[in-house]
């Protein structure tokens, strides 16, 4: 039996056939797809702000918890530190974050949101709200609320998997939809 003969045919809304190699995966494949997907439309929705995927998780995160050290907001976020030093230069420059000495540890820095940044807490508020419509536009709420609930379950699993490597897990608890 080939790849071919096992997979489903592909109906107008896929927007790519699933290649043999994730027949054995194919939730997983799937979800890496709708990742990607919402990525991209992340992106067309942040652009208009002057934002890139993942700078509004930082200001997020500085938006709810004032100021922090630099190295508790790499790991909140859960990104590489050259990374989240890339978007906090291009923050900074934008006027969104400041970055300062910490006074109780001159060696650290402290990261807080501008007030000049408040107007784009407004801003990402309603972007992931359109966001939120077009991922969810062909869903009922019976469906919407069912997918939210399937997706905390394997969250919640994934996290016991990472648990035994417990930085990844605590990164991602950080993050939106915590653990």
């Amino acid at each position: 039996m080939t790849a071919e003969s096992v997979q489903e045919p592909r109906s107008a809304t896929q927007c790519a056939a699933v290649p043999s190699a994730v027949l054995d995966g194919p939730v997983s494949h799937a979800i890496s797809r709708v990742s990607r997907l919402h990525r991209i439309a992340a992106g067309r929705v942040l652009r208009d702000l002057g934002l890139h995927p993942g700078q509004e998780f930082l200001m997020m995160h500085l938006w709810d918890s004032g100021a922090v050290r630099q190295s508790e907001l790499i790991r909140a976020v859960g990104l590489d530190p050259s990374t989240v030093t890339k978007m906090l230069q291009r923050l900074e420059l934008s006027g969104h974050v400041r970055r300062r000495p910490d006074p109780a540890d001159r060696r650290a820095s402290l990261v807080e949101a501008t007030d000049a940044s408040c107007g784009l807490l407004v801003e990402v508020r309603r972007a992931w709200g359109e966001l939120e419509r077009q991922t969810l536009d062909g869903l009922d709420p019976a469906e919407r609320a069912e997918l939210a609930r399937l997706l905390g379950k394997v969250e919640a699993t994934l996290c016991t998997e990472l648990a035994r490597s417990a930085a990844e897990c605590d990164a991602a608890r950080s993050g939106p939809g915590a653990c």
